[in-house]
């Protein structure tokens, strides 16, 4: 492969990298309102997403499902969560016309993950959350540098070829620098630095996993919304993974600094 061909996509997945930092870092930052709005946006998102890959009759209505159902559960009690969303996720199911099992486990996870990150924000504050989205996108340039540069054994070659153990290790290495840099801002102390390399893993568990299921489904991408990404579950599947397990370990009492 020429190195042309090896980088020709950097410079539209930089671009639009820039252009959702940017969006992400200032809706985090403004947080209430504004950044509850970009949760239930993205969920919507997620959800149309979701049911396109797997062939819904109406897409649109299961995305509209989707981010009323986490803008409900940013807003009612923690009792109505889970009912809310396995509610948008069945009725959803109902117009996919094949392999309804997987789509509610996919849609599910997007919707939860959402709501996590919504909630986070709330009632962690602003610096946890940059902490979680500074371990996916380290972990993702990390991984990407790494990978194209060092390429080496495939991780998991079966369910997605492009991955490789160098991109996968130097993701590591990413999250746990992260982990010590917010080790003090955060008060959490340096037994961050391997829960944050825990988080990292899970946001790389989340990119194979939807890459699962889009091999599952026969396309490369999961839509074409975002120049060099693909779609908003092809930028987000790592976000969700990571967020579904730092929500884990705060509702465990196993991540320190959080409320």
């Amino acid at each position: 492969m020429s190195a042309g061909a090896q980088w020709g996509d950097l410079a539209p997945r930089l671009a639009s990298g820039v252009a959702m930092a940017a969006i992400g870092v200032g809706a985090i930052w403004a947080g209430g309102l504004v950044f509850a709005a970009l949760v239930v946006t993205l969920a919507g998102l997620l959800m149309w997403e979701a049911a396109r890959l797997f062939g819904a009759s109406d897409a649109v209505r299961s995305g509209v499902l989707g981010a009323v159902a986490v803008a409900l559960a940013l807003w009612l009690p923690g009792l109505f969560v889970l009912p809310l969303m396995v509610a948008a996720v069945l009725v959803a199911a109902g117009s996919v016309e094949r392999a309804r099992g997987p789509f509610a486990a996919l849609a599910l996870w997007a919707l939860i993950g959402a709501w996590v990150m919504g909630g986070l924000r709330v009632e962690a504050g602003l610096i946890w959350v940059l902490w979680l989205v500074a371990i996916v996108v380290v972990s993702d340039v990390a991984g990407y540098f790494a990978g194209k540069s060092l390429g080496g054994p495939k991780f998991w070659p079966r369910i997605s070829p492009k991955k490789t153990w160098s991109g996968t290790v130097a993701g590591w290495i990413g999250a746990g620098v992260v982990g010590a840099f917010f080790a003090g801002p955060t008060g959490a102390g340096l037994v961050l630095v391997p829960l944050s390399v825990l988080v990292g893993f899970a946001g790389q568990m989340g990119d194979i996993a939807e890459s699962a299921v889009k091999r599952m489904q026969g396309v490369k991408d999961s839509s074409n919304l975002i120049p060099g990404h693909g779609g908003v579950l092809d930028r987000f599947d790592a976000m969700l993974g990571a967020a579904l397990m730092a929500g884990l370990l705060r509702a465990t009492g196993l991540l320190p600094g959080v409320a």
